[in-house]
């Protein structure tokens, strides 16, 4: 009994990360045409969709698999907050020079 009380809160992590990922492969096959005709910074919606719930999926996995989530908030924030304001920095100014180069969408 004991190691089923203690396995809970992987069977929780599988189910999130379940379905944040059915959410984007389900929007992959669909590809709904509004998502894919609007564009916003550079890229199509759907992308900024994927980009973001990539980086929502990796900051869960940072939380809970390198037991970041039970530490005082200031850790927290020391170690997610570079990682969430860098990468989609980062991610735009790949999208913004992508485009002065290739001079597409």
């Amino acid at each position: 009994m004991s190691e089923q009380t203690g396995t809970w809160w992987i069977w929780r992590v599988f189910w999130i990360l379940l379905i944040v990922t059915a959410v984007e492969v389900i929007l992959g096959i669909i590809k709904p045409a509004l998502l894919i005709d609007n564009s916003f910074l550079g890229t199509t919606l759907l992308n900024l969709i994927f980009i973001v719930l990539t980086i929502i999926k990796a900051a869960y996995i940072v939380m809970e698999f390198m037991h970041l989530g039970h530490e005082v908030k200031g850790l927290k924030l020391s170690i997610l907050l570079p990682a969430v304001v860098l990468i989609p920095y980062l991610v735009f100014i790949l999208l913004t020079e992508g485009h002065y180069i290739f001079g597409t969408l």
